[in-house]
């Protein structure tokens, strides 16, 4: 059972990774990008390829054995990214709920952007999507699923 310790980790890991700002951590795969967080008994790590359109997975460790995970589709739907979208999907991505730890809140809102998260399950057994709307046009769509993981 994953416990209320690893559902503020995973918070933290989300908000200390990709939604931080910081560069990728070194590759482990031709032209991938990862980033890793660690607070003993557990480690995660979010590694994914491409940009403007990308396909990733988010795992958590927990003393060496995987114990979650989650894989991610998304993609951009326009030919140009709006200025300041980085910015404001890092935003949204650092609001995670506790609730739904997932990606971001079901509703964030900043300037002429509007992102919109939905999901059924739980952290045990999850799926969901995401929009960005820039001035009122879908711009960005992500398709996500996961869970628990045991051997």
């Amino acid at each position: 059972m994953l416990s209320k310790e690893f559902v503020k980790f995973l918070i933290r890991a989300k908000q200390n990774t990709y939604a931080s700002g910081k560069p990728a951590d070194q590759t482990s795969r031709p032209l991938s990008h990862d980033m890793q967080y660690e607070e003993e008994p557990y480690l995660y790590i979010d590694t994914w390829l491409g940009g403007f359109h990308f396909i990733g997975e988010e795992a958590v460790w927990q003393k060496g054995v995987a114990v979650w995970g989650m894989n991610y589709y998304g993609k951009m739907l326009t030919a140009q990214v709006p200025d300041g979208f980085s910015h404001f999907l890092k935003a949204a991505l650092s609001k995670a709920p506790a609730d739904a730890p997932y990606r971001g809140p079901s509703l964030y809102t900043e300037d002429d952007f509007e992102f919109h998260c939905s999901w059924r399950g739980t952290l045990i057994s999850f799926e969901g999507e995401e929009a960005i709307s820039f001035k009122k046009q879908v711009i960005y769509r992500l398709s996500f699923h996961g869970g628990e993981i045991r051997e």
